[in-house]
């Protein structure tokens, strides 16, 4: 496809028939154009209505992937033939979590999900079905445009104090960090919507609506345009912050809060990892007891504060029943409320559809470089952490090892595609030319795949968020994971994918850690920057020993996460 624009030539009018300027063919040429004509016209209706009535997808990743065989719509009627094992009941329905009723041309990746997962998802508990129904009745009810949330908004702007508790409050979440911290920080905020009773919103003008589709049927979670706070200029100085309004004393009572207290018309909840003593008070059960009075909370947060909010004493029978099984929080919610838009979903199952599909395995591998030496050397090469991947996937038996001779084993017509994600080329590269040089031991033959290559990290940038959440989706595909400790952009694949990974450990001084690798305890997100003080004992405290499924994650040994009791 040409470019058009800055040194572009204005495109030549063909002429309409040999030797004829500006007159239409006669007789079977004119039936022949007019055929022509038709048929292009019927081609374009039918590549719109494919997908949506807007404009054509857009794809993310190279032009070569949409070749005639795979660039067709990915439709529920196809022919199940992903995979060698076909999935032929998938359950579009996630179990329950989903109901029908969407427009499933608007948002096909809602209803498709499962067709590209092999691995056998955990099963949603019938209560937590249950409270995603009253929560969807509820966010449309008190959700942008209805006379509650007109009443609402203008309540923000009172100057009074607020008695009582009223039928909707409001959880508004601001946006700000990458792709896989978003999504984590929404899927913490959607929980405390529910666990709080109010509804969830978030920040129309960070891209939202670029990447991810409506979650809740006949309302919007988006907030709207005419919202009255200057909600980007909150930091953890502001006034409104709860933390300051605690530190400074300025609710009513004393600086542990008085419950009888007025409650002021919004808070302003500073989450952020660099949040100080009194934001984390949050936490507490006081606290929350005295937040439950507020009719708005304004969230900023980058975080995954799930596990902390299962160590908040009332919160904690509610959570038993909505996750019998405890390490499957983000796993249910993230499939609940996060689904692709569809330029996003076609180009990440058109790739594999190309390229993964067939193999009989498929390992993802999540390359997360924290080299700090300059913007330009932070994503490699690094040869230590060439080494340290394929010591890992050797070492565990995910790829084979690679003979010391192009004649170590006849070929065993067994495929295994890697799916490498980073930021540099440099490392999936290597992997293929390892590979592609010698015979592996048992005659496998493994070929390798990276979408894309950024080199650094843009936030703010659409078609680089759009990418990253594509490769996402394609890591959570995989039949084994491989991720890079810290990194937020593989917890999200691992939990949407219910596959437990292999957590490659972060080096230090440039050597391979020993071991390089070992496998997480559950498919639950760590929480990087968790509180460390105890509420009820009001000191500090390992909060990492409180409860037995709350324990210190692998990659961070500061941080909590979550894990299922029955498998430890």
């Amino acid at each position: 496809m040409g470019r058009s624009g800055e040194g572009a030539a204005p495109p030549r009018r063909q002429r309409a028939g040999a030797g004829a300027k500006g007159k239409l063919p006669r007789g079977g040429a004119a039936q022949r154009f007019a055929m022509s004509v038709c048929f292009l016209l019927i081609s374009a209706v039918l590549l719109l209505q494919r997908w949506q009535a807007g404009p054509a997808p857009e794809w993310l990743f190279r032009g070569d992937l949409f070749l005639p065989e795979v660039s067709r719509d990915i439709r529920d009627d196809m022919p199940d033939d992903l995979s060698p094992s076909a999935q032929i009941d998938y359950d579009r329905l996630l179990g329950g979590l989903l109901i029908e009723g969407f427009d499933e041309r608007s948002c096909r990746s809602r209803y498709q999900f499962a067709r590209y997962h092999r691995n056998a998802a955990r099963v949603p508990s019938p209560y937590l079905i249950e409270r995603l129904r009253r929560q969807e009745a509820l966010q449309k009810k008190c959700g942008p445009g209805t006379k509650s949330y007109n009443n609402a908004a203008k309540q923000l702007m009172s100057t009074q104090s607020i008695n009582g508790i009223s039928d909707c409050n409001y959880l508004f979440l601001t946006i700000h960090a990458g792709m896989g911290n978003r999504m984590l920080e929404i899927t913490s905020a959607f929980l405390y919507a529910l666990l709080t009773g109010r509804v969830l919103l978030v920040d129309r003008y960070k891209q939202i609506a670029n990447t991810f589709c409506e979650p809740f049927p006949g309302t919007s979670w988006l907030i709207p345009s005419d919202f009255p706070l200057s909600y980007n200029e909150f930091t953890k100085h502001s006034p409104e912050s709860y933390g300051n309004m605690l530190q400074e004393n300025v609710i009513r009572g004393n600086t542990y809060r008085s419950l009888a207290s007025a409650r002021p018309p919004y808070a302003y909840l500073h989450l952020d990892g660099d949040y100080a003593f009194h934001d984390k008070l949050f936490y507490c059960e006081d606290d929350q007891q005295f937040l439950q009075g507020v009719p708005w909370l304004i969230m900023r947060t980058d975080m995954y504060f799930v596990p902390s909010l299962f160590l908040i004493p009332s919160f904690q029978d509610e959570l038993s029943k909505l996750f019998p099984e405890k390490d499957t929080v983000f796993h249910h919610l993230g499939r609940y409320l996060l689904h692709p838009t569809n330029d996003i979903w076609y180009s990440a199952t058109t790739y594999y559809r190309a390229y993964l599909a067939k193999a009989d395995k498929v390992v993802g591998i999540q390359i997360r470089i924290f080299e700090k030496k300059g913007i330009l050397q932070r994503n490699g090469p690094f040869p230590h952490v060439l080494e340290q991947i394929l010591s890992c996937a050797q070492g565990e038996k995910l790829l084979p090892q690679i003979g010391v001779t192009d004649g170590a084993a006849a070929g065993n017509n067994r495929t295994i595609a890697v799916l490498g994600t980073s930021l540099s080329s440099w490392y999936s590269d290597q992997i293929r030319e390892r590979y592609s040089e010698h015979r592996t031991v048992d005659g496998t033959m493994v070929k390798v795949y990276q979408p894309s290559h950024e080199e650094y990290q843009k936030k703010k940038n659409r078609k680089h968020n759009m990418k990253a959440l594509a490769e996402i989706y394609l890591l959570s595909m995989s039949d084994v994971l491989i991720t890079s400790g810290f990194s937020t952009f593989g917890y999200v694949a691992q939990g949407l994918a219910g596959l437990t990974p292999w957590i490659m450990y972060r080096p230090e001084n440039h050597v391979v850690p020993e071991p390089p690798c070992g496998r997480a305890m559950s498919i639950e997100p760590c929480f990087h920057q968790a509180p460390y003080f105890d509420c009820r004992a009001k000191r500090d405290a390992d909060l990492g020993k409180v409860v037995p499924y709350v324990r210190h994650c692998e990659d961070v040994s500061w941080g909590l996460k979550i894990v299922n009791e029955t498998r430890l």
